[in-house]
């Protein structure tokens, strides 16, 4: 699978969906990681950290989503992304969708399959929250 991964554009928003160690798994995987540049910085990832992960190191958001069958992020898409998202793209990130219609409908309307990291339980569990409650 061709896997995106989007500099953050949320106000300070510093994380990154995907570290290079992350990357590193998914290539043995068989997947490739397109990574928009400087998407690490904030996290205190650098661009050559990606590349020798195995990633694929491109210039603009844009060309990211382009590329990307599945785009990952930490933060919902703002409406300044909504027109680089592909009918039928798939995205695995936090939505928090009961307060967000215009997110909702744009997902809706544009076909995207989202997997919103609060909703994924393992055995009633909300693992992908759990980290964040102990902060």
């Amino acid at each position: 699978m061709h896997i995106g991964l989007p500099k953050e554009i949320k106000i300070h928003e510093y994380r990154v969906a995907i570290t290079p160690d992350g990357v590193r798994e998914l290539v043995k995987e068989g997947h490739s990681l397109h990574v928009e540049e400087n998407a690490g910085i904030g996290s205190g990832f650098s661009n050559e950290e990606y590349l020798n992960a195995g990633a694929f190191l491109l210039s603009s958001a844009q060309k990211v989503f382009n590329k990307a069958e599945l785009i990952v992020k930490v933060k919902e898409p703002l409406p300044s992304e909504y027109p680089l998202f592909r009918k039928h793209q798939l995205l695995f990130t936090y939505l928090h969708l009961a307060a967000n219609k215009t997110l909702t409908q744009f997902l809706l309307d544009k076909e995207v399959t989202a997997y919103a990291y609060e909703t994924l339980k393992i055995d009633k569990r909300l693992p992908l929250l759990e980290p964040m409650s102990e902060v």
